[in-house]
């Protein structure tokens, strides 16, 4: 085998090629390095003398179907020029690994469009093996986000694993990029990610957030002349189940008959009504469950009014329709509006200010799908410091995601 072979074909440059073996169909290369090539390790002096070796065996890339290995007497030299003895450096492989570098890139290749353990059994390795340079590799590229450019971000958890296991996200609104991934929902998740924040000196002009108590406190602790804006999406959400609620309390007070009507409306009553279906005569059944309550039909019309929030011209506009909701919530004698009303007036602030700024925790929503996706293809991760570098990794996934 020439060298050109060598070097174009498996990476490996300055040696020649000795013989060539095959065991089980298996290849193995033993090659040598050209004397005017070696090397003292510690100076790089040509002035060396052989003291022994041990031969060693790196995987390289196979050639179709074969595993194929690569062997070489690796001599320890004794440098005249500054008296070290060393093994000599070994260019085509990084030190202390068993495969060369030819090896490992085509590993993180695959990686891109392939599971660990597909990879592992296509090149014959051990699925640790594959999951350790994967993993060197996203944490080469991605264990510390930059945060200096960041403006917008959102803030939510995700559901990790069962037993009410969260991580928390921070994502950058502007780019798209997970920048934090915490473990657990409460405030301390986020502590790590104000002391880098603070070493960024990034200048957060707003930040999308749930109602949670605990973002609102650590926003307000660490960013307090940041403008929070409350999202939409869990607003109406929180209203749903409120709304959802109030159905269960009167289904248990109605009657047979009336439980009849009012029994398999919940998601009509979370549907908008130009989402429902005619052809299952959804608008018939709607309307027969609002006329039989009055308590329900005024909360099922008022979440239509709430959404116009979001809808208005300006800001003033919002805010005049915010206030004469919560003053026709306060004043309906329903126990569940009137509690509702009290947490807009308490948030109304943040409420309003998406029109300043325009942002959502909408994006963190596709986020949590990839990731969920991510989960499934891989059925689960129980390494978490791997988990996190993919998720780093997700905005670079453009056509599939593995695990």
């Amino acid at each position: 085998m020439s060298t050109q072979v060598l070097y174009h074909g498996f990476g490996i440059r300055g040696y020649r090629h000795v013989r060539m073996g095959t065991f089980k169909g298996h290849l193995t290369f033993t090659v040598e390095r050209l004397r005017e090539k070696v090397r003292c390790a510690a100076c790089d002096s040509d002035h060396v003398h052989c003291r022994g070796g041990k031969t060693r065996t790196w995987k390289c890339l196979p050639i179709g179907s074969r595993p194929v290995s690569v062997e070489m007497h690796v001599p320890a030299l004794e440098c005249q020029a500054c008296a070290a003895r060393r093994q000599m450096a070994v260019t085509f492989a990084d030190p202390k690994r068993t495969y060369t570098k030819h090896f490992e890139r085509y590993v993180r290749d695959l990686s891109h469009s392939m599971t660990i353990e597909d990879i592992a059994r296509h090149l014959d390795v051990g699925w640790d093996l594959v999951k350790d340079i994967v993993q060197r590799h996203l944490h080469h590229k991605y264990r510390q986000p930059k945060l200096k450019h960041l403006k917008h971000i959102a803030i939510d958890e995700i559901s990790n694993a069962k037993g009410h296991k969260y991580l928390t996200i921070v994502l950058d609104l502007d780019t798209g990029r997970v920048v934090f991934v915490g473990k657990g929902k409460k405030e301390t998740s986020l502590l790590p990610f104000w002391k880098r924040l603070r070493a960024s000196h990034a200048k957060i002009v707003a930040v999308a957030i749930d109602l949670s108590a605990a973002y609102q406190l650590a926003v307000k602790t660490h960013l307090p002349e940041t403008q929070v804006v409350f999202d939409r999406f869990h607003i109406i959400k929180l209203y749903n189940e409120k709304l959802t609620g109030l159905r269960r309390a009167l289904f248990r007070e109605a009657t047979n008959m009336e439980r009849a009507v009012l029994k398999g409306t919940r998601w009509l009553l979370l549907k908008r009504p130009e989402n429902l279906d005619e052809s299952h005569d959804e608008h018939a059944r709607l309307r027969e469950a609002l006329e039989l309550n009055e308590s329900l039909s005024l909360a099922y019309y008022m979440k239509d009014d709430l959404n116009e929030v979001w809808e208005q011209d300006s800001q003033e506009e919002a805010e005049a329709h915010l206030l004469d909701w919560i003053g026709r919530a306060e004043a309906s004698g329903i126990a569940m509006l009137i509690q509702f009303a009290q947490t807009l007036r308490k948030h109304a602030h943040g409420i309003l200010a998406w029109y300043d700024h325009e942002i959502s925790t909408g994006p963190l929503e596709g986020v949590n799908n990839k990731i969920k996706t991510l989960k499934r293809q891989a059925y689960g991760y129980r390494d978490l410091d791997f988990f996190k570098l993919k998720i780093y990794a997700l905005h670079d996934s453009k056509y599939k995601l593995v695990g």
